[in-house]
């Protein structure tokens, strides 16, 4: 198998600092101390495919859109394109840093894997066209790719390691080892979705997913679906958490409210106007945090902590999509509490977790109560 492998290195980089996104906010991320996470979530679905299927061949684009962390799989890649150029470049030849990556220097590396192959320095031969391109970052990235495959004329199929923000699109694995296995093992393709938002518009609460493209991706188990709107009401829901969140006011308590519809029913039955798709932090009748970063609610959080999730309607993540705030460091401080309406559970599986800790993942893993009325609850398995 033939890949071509290519990194957005900014791709999630505003989650944890409260951006929901990073379009456009490269720079404001840096500035708040955003550390990449592109790179570690591609590394662990490189190490995962090197083991997996050793004899890939893969080709690569230059730093910083990959190539160092292919060569650290133990992998020998062929560099087909350097997107950037002499000129980015400069004198000294040096990469340029991840915030100077764009939209465009994605579609040349996309491109080039398509082509039949451009000689690779310091390599003899030519590669040929990619059987399948492999892709690291969210979905503007995904939208990227599709474009570039579609301009290119190819029906080659696409896989995305998910490292963005939102992740919306059905072209992504669940987690990066198995994109890695669904890299290694598929032998047949399906048409699906690239779904992707304006952040702007997120940001101020408002999420209206658009078709940006269809791709052909491979068929396996571990794909995600698109996200679907949950249907049915929360009210009952939502006001039985409350009163056991009112029960505990006094008590010291720091409850840590995810972001979503579901869990913003409970926020307003408490009596606030909740951060629509941020996370609002609770203690003692009164709101303390709103719209925290990670450190921010790492910051509010004391002795006893409980954290208030809602699944993401249609793919079932508790953690790693949508929430990045609530990072492995805030998550192993606190208790999980799980609430959805019975119309969002129907229509998944299982429930997921991503946080970019394999270790607390699979702590996480197993069958927990999910709180689907004013009283009542039923048993889900995290998978």
């Amino acid at each position: 198998m033939h890949v071509g492998f290519v990194m957005n290195p900014v791709a999630g980089m505003g989650g944890r600092v409260g951006l929901k996104g990073t379009d456009g906010k490269v720079a404001e991320a840096i500035d708040r101390g955003a550390e990449p996470r592109a790179p570690d979530r591609a590394t662990r679905a490189l190490d995962r495919l090197a083991t997996a299927a050793s004899e890939t061949s893969v080709s690569v684009a230059a730093d910083p859109m990959g190539e160092r962390l292919v060569r650290g799989a133990g992998f020998d890649p062929v560099r087909v394109v350097d997107p950037f150029g002499d000129d980015d470049r400069g004198r000294g030849g040096d990469p340029p840093g991840p915030a100077e990556t764009t939209a465009e220097h994605t579609a040349r590396v996309v491109r080039a894997f398509v082509e039949e192959g451009e000689e690779a320095e310091g390599d003899d031969g030519e590669t040929g066209p990619v059987d399948l391109v492999l892709f690291v970052g969210g979905d503007g990235t995904a939208t990227d790719v599709a474009a570039a495959l579609e301009a290119a004329g190819s029906e080659g199929p696409m896989l995305g390691v998910p490292a963005g923000v939102k992740v919306y699109s059905s072209v992504f694995a669940v987690s990066p080892e198995d994109a890695a296995e669904v890299a290694a093992t598929f032998s047949r393709t399906e048409r699906r979705e690239v779904m992707d938002i304006d952040e702007d518009a997120y940001r101020e609460g408002e999420v209206h997913p658009e078709l940006r493209a269809v791709a052909h991706v491979p068929v396996a188990d571990d794909l995600q679906s698109s996200k679907q709107t949950a249907s049915g009401t929360v009210e009952s829901l939502a006001e039985g958490v409350a009163d056991d969140i009112r029960e505990r006011d006094g008590e010291g308590v720091t409850f840590v409210l995810g972001p979503g519809s579901t869990v913003g029913a409970i926020k307003a039955e408490l009596g606030f106007e909740p951060s629509p798709i941020g996370v609002d932090v609770w203690r003692d009748g009164a709101v303390v945090l709103r719209d925290g970063t990670e450190q921010e609610i790492l910051d509010a959080l004391g002795e006893a902590n409980v954290i208030v999730v809602s699944p993401i309607g249609g793919q079932g993540f508790v953690f790693g999509r949508g929430n990045p705030q609530l990072s492995p460091a805030v998550v192993r401080r606190c208790d999980l509490r799980i609430v959805a309406s019975r119309a969002k559970l129907d229509d998944v599986r299982a429930l997921r977790v991503d946080t970019d800790d394999p270790e607390l993942d699979a702590e996480l893993a197993g069958w927990v109560r999910v709180r689907v009325g004013k009283f009542e609850t039923r048993m889900m398995k995290i998978a």
